[in-house]
């Protein structure tokens, strides 16, 4: 199957105007990133500085509630979610999208809401690479390879979250992303309102996104352009953009962490549990694969030990490869170990590795679920 990718010309994005000022500047990774000596320096130093970071950031308390929930099942290229690691030969595997709520007291003891991953739908229509993919089959295929569970409206409904109550919206990236139902627009929109400004299904929310991933969108790069939609942020209002520059404290053990190299801006939420400390991201698609000598797939425990690969990383978008290396080791050693299998680290993939295609990759172990605390329904 041939994809073909159009190229993107530059695009006027608004000047983000959203403050940042109600979060904590985290500095402990940070001088692990610029490291002298290269990327192996780096990488040395980003071992001993999740440990540091780990201590300080158990002692800032754990949320009030935190919890995963599926909203979709969809396709991936085998040689991207697995890259080199595997001798599986089926094109495709399937990965589950999973959007994750955190909830948190502020210092005036009112309850915040962070929306971390909530995808307006499985497959937005203006992803180049996917927008290709399935003009290229039949309807009754796409219906046979993409699941829609839940949207993230039917899982706030559940739990008793209103819309109006969400506070921040945050991705590990804005690939596939289009917020402007999420957010609103200040202009007619061709596609979707044609006659109207968007109105804003989250009215108080701001979005939260890492400076050097938002100046990309304006102008990007070969490597970029199959995953991102960087016209739909054009009318989106500046008020409601929250630029940051690293990691920052959220909230007592609600985290936003750079973990830059699968794009610019990468991002990781970090959750401290009643269970541990739990990071999320898409740097890979399977918590075994941040310990892959313990992985039943096929070829990937002994490709690890012939390149000395201490993890797999997802590789769609090779931005820069080291770094992202780098990246999904600090987020394996802030984790802890799983307390249902403890050859497995409290990784959990936002996009992650299912059983569902005949002769696809298969799962070694999978977390399913997180919930911690009590969710608002239930309070």
């Amino acid at each position: 199957m041939t994809i073909k990718i159009p190229t993107t010309d530059p695009v006027i994005l608004p000047e983000p105007s959203g403050s940042a000022e109600a979060f904590t500047v985290l500095e402990s990774l940070a001088p692990a990133r610029t490291a002298p000596g290269g990327v192996g320096a780096r990488l040395r130093a980003t071992k001993a500085a999740a440990e540091i970071f780990r201590k300080e950031f158990a002692a800032t308390g754990v949320p009030a509630y935190a919890e995963s929930f599926d909203l979709s099942t969809i396709p991936y290229p085998t040689a991207f979610g697995l890259w080199r690691a595997t001798t599986i030969d089926a094109e495709f595997m399937n990965f589950r999208i999973r959007m994750f709520v955190a909830q948190w007291h502020d210092e005036s003891g009112t309850r915040r809401t962070l929306l971390f991953n909530a995808s307006d739908g499985p497959l937005d229509s203006n992803t180049p690479y996917f927008k290709d993919l399935f003009t290229s089959r039949s309807t009754e295929e796409v219906r046979e390879i993409v699941k829609v569970h839940h949207s993230p409206l039917d899982h706030l409904e559940a739990i008793g979250i209103a819309p109006e109550d969400v506070d921040y919206l945050a991705y590990d990236h804005l690939h596939t992303q289009d917020l402007r139902h999420w957010l609103g627009t200040t202009r007619p929109q061709d596609d979707i309102s044609p006659d109207a400004p968007v109105e804003a299904v989250f009215p108080n929310a701001k979005v939260i996104v890492q400076r050097t991933e938002w100046e990309s969108l304006s102008d990007l790069h070969p490597f970029q352009q199959p995953w991102y939609q960087p016209t739909t942020y054009a009318d989106v209002p500046a008020e409601k953009i929250i630029l940051v520059d690293g990691d920052v404290l959220l909230g007592p053990g609600v985290a936003l962490l750079l973990t830059y190299g699968h794009v610019a801006g990468n991002m990781s939420l970090c959750l401290n549990t009643d269970t541990g400390i739990w990071t999320f991201s898409e740097n890979t698609v399977a918590a075994e694969l941040v310990t892959p000598e313990h992985s039943k797939i096929p070829g990937v425990a002994e490709w690890a030990e012939q390149w000395h690969q201490e993890v797999v990383i997802n590789a769609n978008t090779i931005e820069s490869a080291a770094d992202q290396y780098n990246s999904l080791i600090m987020e394996k050693y802030v984790a802890d170990f799983s307390a249902v299998d403890p050859r497995f680290r409290q990784f959990f993939p936002t996009a992650e590795l299912i059983a569902m295609l005949p002769g696809a990759a298969e799962p070694t172990f999978m977390h399913e679920r997180l919930i911690h605390g009590t969710a608002p329904a239930n309070g």
